[in-house]
């Protein structure tokens, strides 16, 4: 079966610093794919971030380019295998250069935190009970 794939584009100040931050939250660059002005970062088999420095973005783009900082561009959500498992990425974010984003998100079924990378989009961390899902 087809496995669909994302390729989340993101325009970065910096793509050096930007991948120095994701690979200090254990996630890997694809050489293959990455260049002075774009880093290609791995999240998992199915979920890549395109990181393009901002010259590069608007070769993709006739529109202003947001500036995360300031303004809401995207909220990003990736899942979690449990409750620990959020807590550690969010931690590991924070402690790389991130920023905490909202508050902690504890729903019992469901457990969530978000922090903004350098670059300020917001990422979001939950994990919801299995048993939940399932109705």
């Amino acid at each position: 079966m087809y496995q669909q794939m994302i390729f989340v584009n993101l325009a970065v100040d910096d793509v050096d610093a930007s991948k120095k931050f994701f690979t200090e939250l254990g996630y890997t660059i694809n050489p293959q794919f990455t260049t002075d002005d774009c880093a290609c970062v791995v999240i998992s088999d199915t979920i890549i971030a395109m990181l393009l420095s901002k010259q590069r973005y608007a070769d993709f783009t006739k529109k202003r380019i947001a500036d995360p900082t300031t303004t809401s561009e995207v909220l990003l959500c990736l899942s979690a295998e449990s409750r620990e498992k959020v807590d550690e990425l969010v931690d590991k974010a924070l402690a790389a250069g991130g920023t905490s984003s909202g508050e902690t998100q504890d729903h019992g079924f469901m457990y969530g935190r978000s922090f903004d990378d350098p670059d300020g989009h917001t990422w979001e961390i939950v994990w919801m009970d299995p048993a939940a899902v399932q109705g």
